[in-house]
Formats: structure tokens, C-alpha cells, sequence
């Protein structure tokens, strides 16, 4: 394997680390600092604690389909690349663009109340696992190092 798809291998499993945090973290917050709670509350005043509830809960069960679709992206990443797929490179590009997409919506979209419907600091961290797919992406499209020749 070149050290370009090590590179890659090694990014992919940062993250997958970095995907199964950010899809746990919204699931600690519910039980801990109440991040997304706050932000929910902060943002629809009006909503009595049944209301936000049920919001944290859309939240949760959205976030946790989104992880789980990104574990598999970050399992089927892996093994095209030590499977040495020749279309790895293209693969990679598609879900790191897909992902991408899904992080900043996440982050940026705003909801009915004029502010982003899911609390900042957990849409920050959404987007972590997508600088690891951005460094798989880079490992994958640069040129092959020349091999040195053996006798």
C-alpha cells in the first residue's frame, strides 16, 4: 500500500472516531449540559418543557441516523482503499462532498424561529469528521510517490 492510501487509512479511521463523538455527544449534552435544551428553549420561548423535549428528541433520533449513515461511509471508505479499489479516490470525493453538505446544513440551516434549528457548538462539532474526509480526500488524489526499484 503507498503511503498515500496509509495517509488515507489512517484519516479514515480518525474519522470514524471523530463521527462516533459527535454522534454521541448530542445524547451527553441530554443528560449533562443541556446545550441543545437551551438553544431550543432560547430560541421558542413560548415552547413549555414538553415542547422542547420533543424537539431535543427530533434532534437526537436526526443526529444518531446521520452518524450511523457516517459510520458506514467512514467502513465502506476503509475498505475500498485496503481493498486497493481503483475508483477509492472517486468514492471517497462523493461522501466527503455528500457529508460535507449534511454537516453545514445542519450547522447553518435556520428553522421557523429565524435562528439555526440545531445548537452551534454541536453543529461545530459536526463538522470535524469532515476535515478527516478532506485529509482522505487530498491522501487519495495526490500523485503516487515513484516506487524505488528492487532488484
Amino acid at each position: 500500500m503507498t503511503t498515500s492510501r496509509q495517509s488515507a487509512l489512517r484519516a479514515s479511521c480518525l474519522g470514524l472516531g471523530l463521527t462516533l463523538i459527535a454522534a454521541f455527544l448530542p445524547h451527553l449534552d441530554r443528560v449533562t449540559t443541556h446545550v441543545l435544551a437551551a438553544h431550543i428553549h432560547t430560541s421558542y420561548p413560548t415552547y413549555t418543557e414538553e415542547q422542547v423535549d420533543t424537539a431535543v428528541n427530533a434532534w437526537l433520533m436526526l443526529l444518531s441516523v446521520i452518524g450511523a449513515l457516517g459510520v458506514l461511509g467512514w467502513i465502506w471508505t476503509m475498505w475500498t482503499i485496503k481493498a486497493d479499489k481503483r475508483w477509492a479516490r472517486w468514492s471517497a470525493l462523493s461522501i466527503f462532498v455528500i457529508a460535507t453538505g449534511v454537516a453545514l446544513a445542519a450547522l447553518l440551516t435556520k428553522d421557523t424561529s429565524g435562528d439555526v434549528g440545531l445548537a452551534p457548538p454541536l453543529g461545530l462539532v459536526g463538522i470535524l469528521p469532515c476535515l478527516a474526509g478532506l485529509w482522505v480526500v487530498v491522501a487519495l488524489w495526490r500523485k503516487p510517490e515513484p516506487q524505488p526499484h528492487t532488484r
